[in-house]
């Protein structure tokens, strides 16, 4: 099983958290208000630890459970901190009316992230193509992308112990492509279309 670190106290953490503990990983949250941090790691429960906010994870995969503004900052606020670690983007830059992506560029947080992340880290994209409530209830394909093939066979573990099957999508440049997919199924779904297996993950999370 894998060691996991939340940064981030919201429902994508709280949701993905939940069946992390329930397959028998390791939990850590981290986030700017403790107190959130807290709550958090005792609805978690199976010994779920918080971190100080900016300290070295304790986790080997580290999720940023955060809202896209946020994800590339908070990275850079962590800098070495993260050396070494498998770094997950889990968010969605939606732009303010949901019919574009907040950034106009061929890029995705995925990759910007990757840009100011420490030399080490391994960075991935997942779980953006699934709404949050198909997460707890169902058992949707996960699609990852990412450069690393041992990082890889690591996320693809983490995502197989969830109870959901991973779909490896190809390098680090597929994640702006995962995340037009996801606005093309927030599309969908507004037509009632996408909500089985194939489904958008709006991340409904705060640090």
């Amino acid at each position: 099983m894998s060691s996991i670190t939340f940064i981030g106290a919201g429902n994508m953490a709280r949701t993905i958290g939940m069946l992390a503990v329930a397959g028998g990983n390791t939990a850590e949250i981290m986030a700017r208000d403790q107190s959130k941090a807290d709550a958090l790691a005792k609805v978690l429960g199976g010994g779920t630890t918080t971190g100080q906010w900016g300290a070295v994870p304790a986790g080997d995969i580290v999720i940023t459970a955060l809202l896209y503004a946020g994800v590339v900052s908070t990275v850079a606020e962590y800098g070495d901190a993260l050396a070494g670690k498998i770094i997950v983007d889990i968010s969605n830059p939606f732009n303010a009316t949901f019919d574009g992506l907040a950034h106009s560029e061929p890029t995705s947080i995925a990759q910007e992230v990757a840009k100011i992340a420490p030399a080490s880290a391994m960075v991935f994209k997942a779980f953006n193509t699934i709404f949050r409530s198909v997460l707890a209830e169902g058992r949707p394909d996960v699609f990852f992308a990412g450069d690393n093939p041992q990082a890889k066979a690591g996320v693809a573990a983490f995502i197989e112990s969830l109870g959901l099957r991973p779909l490896d999508v190809g390098g680090l440049k597929m994640a702006q492509w995962l995340e037009g997919m996801g606005l093309v199924t927030v599309g969908l779904a507004g037509n009632g279309v996408g909500h089985g297996n194939f489904a958008l993950g709006v991340n409904e999370v705060n640090g």
